[in-house]
């Protein structure tokens, strides 16, 4: 019984982390990049040395993990040392050139560099996303138009901030009559409301991105409601089996009363047909 009540448990418990874990994005059942590969020159973005492979596992075949914290910082990369900082940079999608990012804007140089240096991972802002070709899910997980995986959404402050992987946004721009945007229409992907680089005019855009979107990995919240999930679980089949091993104790008890009443009622009739013949026998002596 206790073995049974166990394997039970266990097997709940299992089924409560399946559920809590099926809550998959939609687009994340299509296929990533729409099957094409990244572009060839990211490896030589801005004169750096980046790694192929490295974009490729974790822009088209990945939604969870990132190329490793400081990286921009490594010595064949040095990303800031590459860039003017005395002007805005345009940041294209690595796979299909989307135009996802200007930076930086509505803060300096300095304000920039420091944000991404101190969190490992280039890091974007609400007025530097370009808003039509990026899409944040609720878990805050983002990816491009192309479905190229970027990074995640990681509030500071109040407000949104987007921590890329730089592998993900070293890319070539797409152009409206380019091979690669006929590609990506005859692979199904939705080009409609997409900017492209030959019509995205930096001077005038701006990003329609909310400044705190409310999209984003709250996994402390995440845990506490699974742990009273599973608790909440766990307790009603606890008492329900506590219910049980009652009930049936209950039985036991009734059971074992009934007996040792039937006993005692024998006995009881046993002793009265011992005195009746004990009776009997005297009265028939005749002396």
């Amino acid at each position: 019984m206790i073995r049974t009540t166990t394997n039970n448990m266990k097997t709940l418990f299992l089924l409560a982390l399946i559920a809590l874990a099926s809550d998959v994005s939609a687009a994340g059942q299509q296929q990533q990049c729409y099957g094409i590969d990244p572009q060839a020159d990211l490896v030589t973005f801005l004169g750096a040395e980046l790694s192929y492979e490295t974009a490729d596992n974790i822009c088209c075949h990945n939604h969870r993990f990132a190329e490793y914290r400081g990286y921009l910082e490594a010595p064949e990369v040095r990303l800031f040392d590459r860039l003017d900082p005395t002007v805005e940079h345009v940041f294209y999608d690595s796979v299909c050139g989307l135009p996802l990012f200007v930076a930086p804007r509505g803060r300096t140089f300095a304000e920039f560099k420091e944000e991404s240096i101190h969190h490992g991972w280039p890091s974007f802002r609400p007025a530097e996303i370009i808003s039509e070709n990026v899409i944040i899910h609720d878990d805050g997980r983002m990816e491009s138009r192309c479905l190229t995986h970027l990074g995640h959404n990681l509030p500071k402050g109040g407000v949104d901030r987007y921590c890329i992987d730089l592998v993900c946004i070293a890319g070539e721009p797409l152009t409206a009559d380019g091979a690669m945007y006929k590609s990506l229409v005859a692979a199904g992907a939705p080009m409609g409301d997409v900017i492209t680089a030959d019509e995205l005019d930096t001077e005038v855009y701006v990003s329609s991105a909310e400044q705190f979107s409310g999209k984003y990995n709250d996994w402390q919240r995440t845990v506490t409601i699974a742990a009273a999930t599973v608790g909440s679980v766990l307790a009603v089949l606890l008492a329900f089996f506590c219910f049980r091993k009652k009930c049936s104790k209950s039985k036991k008890e009734t059971a074992s009363g009934k007996s040792a009443a039937n006993v005692s009622e024998k006995e009881g009739k046993m002793i009265q047909e011992e005195t009746n013949d004990d009776s009997s026998g005297t009265h028939s002596n005749d002396d």
